[in-house]
């Protein structure tokens, strides 16, 4: 049985849990049963021999994530289309009141970084999000996947080197984000083309996430010749009932569409020197209901 209290400790770290599970992941609804998996094992456990609850719940969520992307890649499963993650809506609030450390945050759980850390192996994919995204120092890391420091160092230099040479480059200006996505939404609704160009870098991609269960690119489209009439010829064609809100999905300013009041799709830009770089639309489904309370 559990005590009011220990529900407590795990409650105060659950959002750094679910965090964890989540940049592991890339997933809501597993990030959400690997945490509940955690507190099965917390609300078990001998506390006497806890010292730290909050490394040791950390520690317990990272092995438990490991193990599910272990499982994951061991399927081999085939998806349609390009793959994003999950939309993840992100309100850090007053628990992250520093300027840079949100920064951080939102850059490790961007779409942009996310899609990288896919490619990474399950243990260079944990080491990176406990020290990039976290700050945990090495040793500690090094406790909590049962590995050796140097190893972990090692681990960390392979991942960072290949999330560096990979990510693309964006801004975060919250303020030009929101201005450019308005005036992007503006422009499709009215059919302007010109417009919609006016506003893409000339090498834009769009990025279109459906799982062969909606209607989407079902390859990546590139050049702003491309993505711009995809976007006014979706826009034509329209959504029924259609109505949308902002939402900070992923670190950063999302637009969220709905058809009949129920999640349709979700659409986020990233922005490089004042244009849109890329253009992310999430129309799967299974991946919009965990936003159907927002």
């Amino acid at each position: 049985m559990t005590t009011g209290t220990e529900t407590d400790v795990f409650e105060e770290h659950r959002p750094v849990l679910l965090g964890v599970a989540y940049r592991m992941l890339g997933r809501v609804a597993d990030a959400e049963d690997v945490v509940q998996e955690a507190w099965l094992r917390w609300s078990s456990a001998d506390r006497s021999e806890v010292r730290e609850p909050r490394a040791y719940l950390v520690r317990v969520t990272t092995r438990l994530a490991i193990d599910r992307l272990r499982q994951v890649k061991a399927r081999g499963e085939t998806y349609t289309g390009p793959w994003l993650p999950e939309p993840y809506v992100t309100d850090f609030g007053d628990t992250v009141p520093d300027t840079a450390e949100r920064a951080v945050l939102a850059d490790s759980v961007s779409l942009a970084v996310l899609v990288v850390l896919e490619s990474l192996s399950p243990l260079e994919r944990a080491v990176f999000v406990l020290r990039e995204a976290f700050g945990y120092p090495y040793g500690e890391i090094a406790v909590m996947l049962d590995r050796g420091e140097s190893a972990v160092r090692q681990l960390a230099g392979r991942a960072r080197k290949h999330v560096e040479e990979r990510r693309p480059r964006y801004e975060v200006d919250p303020t030009q984000r929101r201005d450019l996505t308005e005036r992007f939404l503006a422009a499709a609704a009215e059919g302007d083309l010109e417009g919609l160009m006016s506003l893409l870098a000339p090498d834009v991609r769009l990025v279109g996430d459906s799982g062969g269960k909606a209607k989407a690119p079902l390859r990546v489209l590139e050049t702003a010749d491309h993505v711009g009439r995809f976007i006014v010829g979706a826009a034509r064609k329209g959504v029924d009932e259609l109505s949308w809100r902002f939402l900070e999905i992923n670190g950063g300013i999302a637009v969220l569409a709905l058809s009949g009041g129920k999640p349709d799709s979700v659409f986020q830009l990233d922005v490089v020197d004042g244009r849109v770089q890329a253009v992310y639309i999430m129309r799967n489904p299974d991946k919009l209901r965990s936003l159907a309370a927002h």
